[in-house]
């Protein structure tokens, strides 16, 4: 009976001993871990929007960005509109501008793409456009995971003459 104990004691004494190996935890440094990390994020899309005063209570993502984009359009649509355009000859075009919001939530425009028809036609337009993009006050800018980031956007001007 007494080697029957001894040998179970060695036996457990033993897998104790090796099993060891086998509780050992792989450490992974912060870098490691952070590389990771950044290598599953969606850089290309934001978690909110860059945000309006009217549009500061709006939860829903989907909403959030419907209300930027309708505050964003309805100001610039607006400005335009007290503006007086006249042109000599039909135009139907679209403009293009690329601006970008910072992580503070100030607007700058990057450029604007048109033909030359447009810039003939009405000469100052594009710096009227320049003025009033950059001169939207913003509550605040976009953010990913918690972070302000800097955002970019292209927004169609659609420019209709009779």
């Amino acid at each position: 009976m007494m080697y029957l104990m001894r040998i179970i004691f060695l036996f457990l004494l033993f897998i104790s001993v090796t099993s060891c190996q086998y509780f050992d935890t792989e450490k992974i440094s912060a870098k490691t871990f952070y590389d990771e990390e950044i290598k599953t994020i969606d850089w290309n899309e934001i978690d909110v929007q860059p945000t309006f005063l009217a549009c500061e209570g709006v939860l829903d993502k989907e909403e959030n960005r419907r209300c930027f984009e309708r505050e964003l359009t309805t100001r610039i649509s607006e400005s335009l509109s007290r503006e007086s355009l006249r042109a000599i000859h039909s135009i139907h075009d679209t403009l293009w501008v690329d601006f970008s919001i910072s992580e503070t939530a100030i607007i700058t425009v990057n450029e604007i793409k048109t033909d030359s028809v447009i810039q003939l036609e009405f000469p100052k337009l594009l710096e009227k456009i320049t003025q009033k993009i950059d001169s939207i006050t913003l509550k605040a800018p976009a953010y990913k995971r918690g972070v302000p980031v800097k955002t970019n956007f292209k927004l169609p001007i659609i420019i209709s003459t009779e």
